[in-house]
């Protein structure tokens, strides 16, 4: 509640011409809005089912934390009373939410507690650097960041080299304990067994979506970019909320495997069209000229056309290079099924079948019932099992 009143007064309190109904308003505003919502939103929701892992506590704190920077920031931009003294406080707000709050998340993700009691030091050491650099942060001399043209109250003229040292020191313990965390992450994926595993699928999956968004970014409008990029960041606490909470856990492999597929198509579809039409416009158009429009619907139905095979062809080759096991699996059935056609002995039958379900399914035992088709009370039911 105290973040939503927080971002609905930050809102407020903008100077009315920041108030523009335009792209880079809807994607930086909206989106930082609806980026602090989800924290909110997936904190709230942690703490409620499983009250004891620290991860849901720490998004409720950083989108307290992210609200009230946005207040603060809001509030210094207006002539109120106080504004001086409340512009200090931002900056200092957003250290601790971004790197303070990446590094726990990372390194407590996804049972809220570190891999070992080795890595609690670096835990402590991120939070110590955290404090040091905003204490640091606070009494350097110069112009402040909200307000310019204004001293820093608080600035010390003398200490200003000592300070500026301090601060770089900290940082770089806060870099180091950042991707110390990150790496935490790896030490957990190779002593990961079943859920936990899955848990950092999901939290695999959002980075990897973020990663290829930063990559092609420079590919995308400014405005598309915006609201992709704040799609994919919302990604981070959505899927930190399943995994926590396990709500359709095993999902992210059929996610995995479709996004895979479906970015692949839409890949080799798309620099198909390009081609098709960039050859046709070059032979009957000459260069640069605009390609006839026949062209473009002939590529057009080309790709159609190429759609359904194209998807086959690329979900196989996921499967077999991805989902190996399901690949075999299928291959298996496939096999038993055209000997099936043509197998008439019932114990052989029986036999190849038990294998089968065992090498696909893997259950802890397997029998097969049969019943006989003549006298089902008297005669003797045949049983294999395996």
């Amino acid at each position: 509640m105290v973040t939503v009143v927080l971002l609905t007064l930050s809102r407020a309190l903008q100077p009315p011409q920041e108030w523009r109904w335009t792209v880079d308003f809807i994607t930086a505003a909206l989106g930082n809005a609806l980026i602090i919502l989800a924290c909110a939103g997936v904190g709230l929701l942690i703490v409620s089912r499983r009250p004891g892992n620290a991860i849901g506590w720490i998004y409720a704190l950083v989108a307290l934390v992210f609200a009230a920077a946005e207040f603060a920031g809001s509030y210094a931009s207006r002539p109120l009373p106080g504004r001086v003294w409340v512009a200090l406080l931002p900056d200092p707000l957003w250290v601790v939410a971004v790197p303070l709050g990446a590094t726990l998340l990372l390194l407590l993700y996804p049972t809220g507690r570190p891999p070992s009691p080795r890595w609690r030091p670096m835990a402590w050491a991120a939070v110590v650097a955290t404090v040091v650099a905003v204490i640091a942060s606070a009494l350097m001399p110069g112009p402040m960041t909200y307000l310019r043209g204004v001293e820093n109250p608080l600035g010390l003229q003398r200490a200003g080299w000592v300070l500026d040292l301090i601060v770089q020191v900290a940082s770089v313990v806060i870099v180091v304990a950042l991707f110390a965390a990150a790496g935490s992450l790896i030490v957990r994926w190779r002593r990961a067994r079943g859920v936990e595993r899955q848990q950092l699928k999901w939290l695999a999956y959002a980075a990897a979506m973020l990663v290829v968004v930063t990559v092609l970014g420079g590919f995308l409008p400014h405005g598309l970019y915006g609201a992709v990029s704040t799609s994919m960041t919302l990604l981070f606490p959505l899927a930190t909320g399943i995994a926590v909470v396990r709500y359709r856990l095993y999902d992210i492999d059929r996610l995995i495997n479709r996004t895979l597929v479906y970015g692949l198509l839409t890949a080799i579809l798309g620099l198909g069209y390009a081609g098709v039409v960039l050859v046709l416009g070059e032979v009957f158009g000459g260069v640069g000229a605009k390609p006839p429009s026949w062209a473009v619907a002939g590529a057009t139905l080309a790709m159609a056309a190429v759609f359904r095979p194209a998807r086959r062809r690329i979900q196989a080759a996921v499967d077999r290079r991805f989902n190996r096991r399901k690949y075999n699996a299928a291959k298996t059935i496939e096999t038993f099924s055209a000997r099936l056609r043509d197998q008439v002995d019932l114990d052989t039958l029986a036999t190849e079948l038990l294998a089968v379900t065992d090498k696909t399914m893997q259950p802890t035992t397997v029998s097969v019932w049969l019943r006989p088709p003549d006298e089902p009370s008297k005669a003797q039911t045949p049983r294999w099992d395996y």
